[in-house]
């Protein structure tokens, strides 16, 4: 830690948590939890090419009253890889991470693509889910992180760097934002990365890039309590967010998160903390 970095975020980042494990359809997800087992459950899901290690420094101030999980998807951090993946399937692997932990209906959180991936899953397991927030989820478009990489013609493999300083030193958000917290940054940057023969890696397997975007049409059949989060100089204008509302048929509560870009807990990281803490609130299991 260096001397800028402000005490909140290294006591989040020391704050221990557990680890555990599920399999689905065959492949390994890894997730790690904060609080205490039996309370309700809230699940945090990240963005494409992202990981669990993203809610490090969010998930610990959320658990109080509630056992926070953090998953990393198929394809992702250190779970196991697939074939092909899908909106669906990565709802699927959000559900049974929640079950593993408890049988009370979830809360689902999710940033980005994960933003998509629990709003499929409102979609799909309504009735089983508490309340999803999607954060600044671009609905109707490709993730901002998938339209780089494809642009880039990364797909099929990542590159390979001779040593570790030269990948972190290469670690980049999609979009880049220049307001990001440094003190972040080199935290979710150090979590991206694996050691290879030859070299370093990026963690993440770059054909989950190859799946579809969501449509608007598939959140009209969401039962479960909805709620959307954007940055002020987000991805998620109010086009989208409005759309969203339509196809739901219901009022959709929308927060601005002010000065703040795509990457929100990066960005603004003790506002996106009361804002969740506030939708907990609401939510919280009877």
């Amino acid at each position: 830690m260096s001397p800028e970095t402000p005490a909140w975020f290294a006591d989040a980042l020391g704050q221990s948590y557990d680890s555990g494990d599920v399999e689905v359809d065959g492949v390994r997800i890894a997730y790690r939890a904060w609080g205490k087992g039996g309370d309700p459950v809230a699940v945090l899901v990240h963005g494409g090419a992202a990981h669990a290690g993203w809610w490090d420094h969010i998930a610990p101030h959320l658990a109080a009253g509630h056992r926070v999980i953090a998953i990393d998807l198929s394809g992702h951090g250190d779970s196991g890889h697939r074939k092909t993946y899908s909106l669906d399937g990565w709802a699927d692997e959000v559900m049974a991470v929640a079950r593993a932990e408890s049988g009370q209906p979830p809360v689902l959180l999710g940033h980005s693509m994960g933003g998509f991936v629990v709003l499929t899953a409102a979609q799909r397991h309504g009735h089983a889910i508490r309340g999803a927030a999607a954060i600044d989820s671009p609905v109707r478009e490709m993730s901002p992180e998938a339209k780089a990489w494809v642009a880039s013609e990364h797909v099929p493999g990542n590159k390979t760097y001779p040593d570790r300083e030269t990948i972190l030193g290469r670690f980049r958000t999609l979009p880049a934002d220049d307001a990001s917290l440094p003190y972040v940054h080199r935290h979710l940057a150090e979590g991206s990365i694996r050691e290879v023969e030859g070299g370093w890696t990026w963690k993440f397997d770059p054909r989950i890039f190859l799946r579809a975007r969501m449509e608007p049409e598939d959140l009209a059949r969401a039962t479960c309590d909805i709620a959307l989060i954007r940055g002020e100089r987000g991805m998620a204008t109010h086009d989208i967010t409005d759309v969203v509302a339509e196809r739901l048929g219901r009022d959709v509560p929308v927060t601005v998160i002010r000065d703040a870009g795509h990457h929100i807990m990066l960005d603004q990281p003790i506002a996106l903390i009361a804002v969740l803490q506030t939708l907990l609130g609401q939510w919280r299991n009877p």
